[in-house]
């Protein structure tokens, strides 16, 4: 990791390995469409329903929930699992408050070198006064950038791609060339800008519960949105994945049989446990690497980073293991 203040060019803060840092550690960049490919493949054809958007959910008692999709179709399911992300409408529908958000925009965006791109595997972070950005190569041809914005609201939605990567760049002039290089070299259309937003599920308020009725559940964003600022969300929506599967598989729910709502809100309390002080935690992060305090920032850049800093407790909270899944037992004849 490379971590650089935006004065000079880019003057170096602070470079180390993970390995030296904390032992056992890595920095794994995946790109989400190759992930979401990767996972999609080992479903059998025809499985995945694309562009079925949600019209109305509605419990039908013990035949399950019924889906209504916007093209009309129906579908009545006995296990429901709502893992549609931050805008979740199963979420809203079970009466959860819509995310509020953290005082902070963000572009993304990702560039492809076609003769391959030129950067050492490395993060590359940059912190500015209210401002913060990054890049990472995700594969030997791609690269993933970031900038991270203070805002007092997020504003209107901007649909034009040239209006969006000009005011990312206005963001960032005079900083690091290298940035700026990638920057420059992605496509329009490829630059996205987000409000960033979280959901704290606070002990002894409701709602918290990630089930309801016994039959249908939240999983991922769709239950505990959270701040990029630890890089955990989609990697706690793959550990809910396999909690959740393991749960079901557990209480016999998945063949057919079981408590299914037992499976569920067991789930649930190990799950609470772990996203709770997540979603808490990045959300602190974000608010103090955000800071526009001229004279807190050059501590940040005098002090804490070059000489406070310690990788290995800041990342402890990647050290989770959410345990394998057994192969499902063949169901009896």
């Amino acid at each position: 990791m490379r971590m650089r203040s935006p004065a000079g060019g880019g003057r170096d803060l602070r470079e180390f390995s993970f390995e030296e840092e904390a032992p056992g550690q890595e920095v794994c960049a995946v790109e989400r469409r190759v992930l979401l490919e990767t996972l999609a493949s080992k479903l059998p054809p025809g499985t995945i329903s694309f562009l079925s958007k949600l019209k109305s959910i509605t419990e039908q008692g013990p035949d399950g929930t019924l889906l209504e999709l916007e093209d009309g179709r129906q579908v009545l399911a006995k296990i429901v699992i709502g893992c549609d992300g931050v805008n979740s409408p199963i979420a809203r529908w079970m009466g959860f408050s819509e995310p509020q958000y953290v005082g902070h925009m963000v572009f993304r965006g990702l560039t492809e070198y076609a003769d391959g791109q030129p950067f050492d595997p490395k993060v590359n972070y940059i912190y500015g006064r209210g401002v913060r950005a990054g890049f990472v190569p995700v594969s030997p041809t791609k690269v993933y950038w970031f900038i991270c914005f203070n805002r007092q609201s997020p504003g209107p939605k901007i649909t034009d791609p040239a209006a969006l990567k000009s005011e990312a760049l206005d963001l960032v002039r005079g900083w690091p060339s290298d940035l700026l290089a990638v920057m420059g070299s992605t496509p329009e259309g490829a630059v996205v800008r987000t409000p960033l937003v979280d959901r704290w599920l606070w002990p002894g308020l409701a709602p918290r519960a990630a089930s309801r009725g016994g039959g249908v559940v939240l999983a991922g964003d769709a239950w505990h949105p959270m701040t990029p600022n630890l890089g955990q969300g989609a990697c706690c929506a793959l550990e809910d994945a396999v909690v959740l599967a393991r749960h079901l598989a557990g209480a016999g729910a998945v063949a057919g049989a079981g408590d299914v709502g037992e499976a569920m809100r067991g789930y649930e309390a190990e799950r609470w446990a772990r996203v709770f002080p997540l979603t808490a935690r990045a959300g602190l992060v974000g608010a103090l690497v955000q800071w526009e305090n001229a004279a807190v920032c050059a501590a940040r850049d005098g002090v804490v980073i070059p000489r406070l800093v310690r990788l290995g407790p800041f990342l402890e909270h990647t050290n989770f293991e959410c345990g394998l899944l057994e192969p499902a037992a063949a169901a009896s004849p």
